[in-house]
């Protein structure tokens, strides 16, 4: 799912005197209005919403992601008279980066962005400056269905939720394989090393910092990193250099063996799928365990296609919904927020021939009917059913992903 990159701070640094005189000019007038909006009174929310235009920040990369987001559109506009206006990003960091740039501006009040599909480093570059309404998640009447304490949805990249994001969809890193051509794919980094050594030219990764790129970057690295105790600290911490050198060493040896000999990498993660699909290799990346499901229900994937991961497990996190603390419609983006965790809203994300994310509700919150459409889309092919993933490993600091994006392209972005 996308939501890192290399950077957040290029170009937004401003003197932090200028920016406390211009955030004490309108401080007053914005508490006030926070703290006029209740997100334990639901129907003053539902009240205040009505007629609100929500911008929501949301990756535009996926055609099936697209036309989810605006069929959850059209049903808050019917139920609640909201509207939803997607605002397709590239990545999160343009969101907030914008978030940033209007904040040093001083405006704290009527921002660009409602709501923004959110997590890791981008998620902790908005927390450690306060630029997050909330908290405000716990109220959600839909939160019923949530078990928020588990560690995915507790924690983002190792940062405290705190009731300043909701949880939306939880992922998981997992490889993709035509079990007619590969019936026994490699099962940890240095099985694929030498299943590559075997299969030259046949495995490939999207090039960093595209948000898969980075997320087999840190899969490596957690992979590979004996003590993951320093993964769990801040890069500034640690002798990052030292921490990383397996890494370095080991895709120096995987490259040469890569598709096009590792000078040339797929731009996003659909590329690598489309070269998955025409058969230019057999073994592919992706942040969704329903990718499989959903590309054999669309026809775009051979129907022997699945997913699978490492035998010791593979990094998975959960994405998230936030609030700008200087967004202007924040009972729109609340209404929004709350139909996307219902069950219902759940339920047709999960399944395969429309987006395949897995949801975060627990099954055991929900009545024995909102259970059953979700224990339907276990049985269909390509869909991992429980158990057949390895466990879901923690991602590290949001720090490193900057850090080994950055590292990468110094490395290998000029086909070295």
């Amino acid at each position: 799912m996308p939501d890192t990159t290399s950077s957040f701070d290029r170009g937004i640094r401003r003197p932090f005197q200028a920016m406390l005189a211009i955030l004490l000019l309108t401080w007053c007038g914005q508490a006030a209005a926070d703290d006029a909006l209740d997100p334990a009174d639901w129907a003053k929310i539902a009240q205040e919403g009505r007629g609100q235009v929500v911008y929501f920040n949301a990756w535009g990369g996926e055609a099936r992601i697209n036309a989810y987001i605006d069929w959850a559109g059209r049903q808050v506009a019917e139920t609640d008279d909201v509207t939803v206006k997607h605002v397709k990003i590239g990545n999160t960091a343009e969101a907030v980066s914008r978030i940033l740039s209007e904040y040093a501006g001083g405006n704290t009040t009527s921002g660009s962005v409602d709501l923004i599909w959110i997590n890791g480093e981008n998620f902790a570059a908005l927390q450690r400056r306060d630029y997050l309404y909330g908290p405000w998640t716990a109220a959600l009447p839909n939160m019923q269905f949530v078990n928020p304490t588990q560690p995915a949805l507790e924690n983002d990249f190792g940062i405290a939720v705190s009731n300043m994001e909701a949880p939306w969809g939880l992922a998981q890193l997992v490889f993709l394989h035509d079990t007619a051509i590969l019936p026994a794919p490699p099962r940890s980094a240095y099985e694929l090393l030498n299943w590559s050594v075997a299969n030259p030219g046949r495995f490939t990764y999207p090039q960093p910092p595209s948000f898969m790129g980075s997320a087999f970057l840190r899969q490596l690295l957690v992979d590979l990193t004996a003590d993951r105790s320093a993964l769990r600290k801040p890069v500034s911490e640690v002798d990052a250099a030292a921490v990383t050198v397996t890494v370095w060493n080991y895709l120096d040896r995987l490259h040469p063996l890569m598709w096009r000999s590792g000078v040339a990498f797929p731009q996003s993660t659909s590329a690598a799928r489309g070269l998955f699909a025409d058969g230019e290799i057999d073994i592919t990346v992706s942040f969704d365990p329903g990718e499989a499901a959903n590309g054999i229900a669309n026809g775009t994937l051979p129907k022997t296609t699945a997913v699978y991961t490492f035998s010791e497990g593979t990094i998975g996190n959960a994405s998230f919904l936030a609030i700008p603390g200087n967004s202007p419609n924040k009972a729109g983006a609340m209404i929004l927020a709350n139909f996307l965790l219902s069950p219902a809203a759940q339920a047709r994300k999960a399944d395969p021939a429309i987006w395949g994310n897995h949801t975060v509700l627990s099954m055991p919150l929900l009545s024995a009917d909102q259970r059953k459409h979700f224990k339907a889309l276990e049985s269909m092919k390509g869909m991992p059913g429980p158990g057949q993933l390895g466990p879901s490993l923690l991602e590290p600091h949001p720090t490193w992903t900057a850090y080994m994006d950055e590292q990468w392209e110094a490395r290998y972005a000029n086909g070295d």
